[in-house]
């Protein structure tokens, strides 16, 4: 089967710093692909690079079998790839349809509508017009996740969804998403809980400054070797 997301060889600047080397991985179609690592390994600029927010200094990006590596960020969206991002980025002063209604504008067709999204988080449906500002994080967060989903996405980015929530409200929010991706979508999440990413990905993938340390599925690598990559303390190298 060929890969639906494809991440060739990226390298990554920030000015004079490399954010991202040479890392490269395949996800395909139904497979929840977790990205983990320390704050600062490079996690949120490689998903902010594969939706086309950052510009590789060189390497590729291929979706869907097409080069996108230089395609501009709308037309990722359009196409099929859709990002919660690192700390939620609603309009505070916009109503929580009206943010919604943001995401929709960039819809591919599918079955997913703020209908539907109220039918997911039913509690939004009587608090649609109040705005996200006078929200909690958790409630700001579920909203984040409406707003990729009513684009209709082929793949879910999914950005540090635990950042600075409480534990009750992390384990509510990945406790919805079997349902979600159930709907067909792909995933490729971001974490810095390593414990979480293993209870939900079907790959794991460690970086450290950039640098990828450690690939393979839940079962193939030990909590030893993800202790070992997470943190450095193990030479380069990946799970057989």
């Amino acid at each position: 089967m060929s890969a639906l997301l494809e991440v060739s060889e990226l390298v990554v600047h920030h000015g004079q710093l490399r954010a991202l080397d040479q890392v490269s991985f395949e996800v395909l179609a139904g497979e929840v692909y977790a990205i983990i690592g320390a704050n600062g390994a490079g996690k949120s600029t490689l998903l902010r690079t594969i939706v086309g927010l950052h510009h590789p200094s060189s390497g590729s990006i291929r979706y869907d079998g097409t080069d996108i590596t230089k395609l501009r960020p709308e037309r990722r969206a359009t196409a099929g790839l859709g990002m919660v991002p690192e700390g939620r980025r609603l309009f505070p002063s916009l109503t929580l349809e009206e943010n919604l209604q943001v995401g929709a504008s960039y819809a591919r067709k599918g079955e997913w509508s703020i209908e539907r999204v109220y039918e997911m988080f039913p509690w939004m449906r009587d608090r649609r017009n109040q705005r996200t500002a006078q929200m909690s994080g958790g409630e700001q967060q579920s909203v984040a996740i409406g707003r990729a989903l009513v684009a209709n996405p082929r793949v879910l980015l999914l950005d540090e969804l635990s950042l600075g929530l409480a534990p009750v409200v992390v384990q509510r929010i990945y406790a919805m998403l079997p349902e979600i991706l159930a709907t067909g979508l792909t995933a490729v999440i971001v974490e810095q809980d390593v414990s979480q990413a293993l209870r939900v990905a079907t790959h794991i993938h460690c970086l450290l400054e950039g640098r990828t340390t450690l690939q393979g599925t839940p079962a193939e690598v030990t909590a030893q070797q993800v202790e070992a990559a997470y943190f450095g303390l193990a030479p380069q190298g990946g799970a057989a």
